[in-house]
């Protein structure tokens, strides 16, 4: 089959969970999207689980491409103010070109609480924060012990929820309001400065 093509419809069907949710991921509205003849993505994906498992690959793609892109050639943010800098980018990230990527991520993670296979196909990303986020604090020359790798991590996945519904009062309460100071207030919660 042509990879192209393939990579085309995956990438719709990426677009189309996002915009329609798990419901509105059908093999005639990912046709529609990637602009092909009716019945193409059928061709490719004959089942929805098929469906399913092309647009959580397809995020694993994305979500690989987009780590090493922000990692980059050099060694990644090697101080405090860096790595505040770096997250609020993340964060920016989510609300802006990387939201459709994140709101399919997050209709794959709901369907995966029912179909096991797809939680393990899932799981690299997942885990992957995880261990990205312990580089990145090590790195930056911050504590890295597991307890403040987990409580980063976690933090900023319940930030990821606020970002993408965009409810002005919530994102004011959470200080996602402002991405930068949500960072640096989160790294000094995380790994108070030493006093001076």
């Amino acid at each position: 089959m042509n990879q192209d093509r393939r990579d085309r419809l995956g990438d719709a069907a990426v677009s189309v969970l996002a915009a329609a949710g798990a419901r509105g991921l059908t093999h005639r509205a990912v046709d529609t999207a990637a602009d092909v003849p009716p019945g193409t993505a059928k061709n490719y994906f004959p089942t929805r689980d098929a469906l399913l498992r092309a647009v959580a690959e397809r995020c694993l793609e994305q979500y690989r491409q987009r780590t090493a892109s922000l990692a980059g050639a050099g060694p990644g943010p090697r101080d405090r103010d860096a790595l505040a800098t770096f997250l609020a980018a993340l964060l920016r990230d989510v609300a802006g070109p990387g939201r459709a990527r994140m709101l399919a991520y997050l209709e794959l993670q709901t369907e995966a609480a029912r179909r096991p296979w797809l939680a393990a196909l899932l799981d690299p990303i997942g885990a992957g924060d995880f261990a990205a986020h312990g580089h990145l604090l090590a790195g930056a020359g911050l504590p890295a012990d597991p307890d403040r790798v987990r409580a980063l991590t976690l933090a900023l996945h319940g930030a990821l929820l606020h970002l993408l519904a965009g409810a002005p009062t919530t994102l004011a309460a959470a200080g996602l309001d402002d991405p930068d100071a949500f960072a640096r207030n989160l790294l000094t919660s995380l790994c108070p400065e030493e006093p001076r």
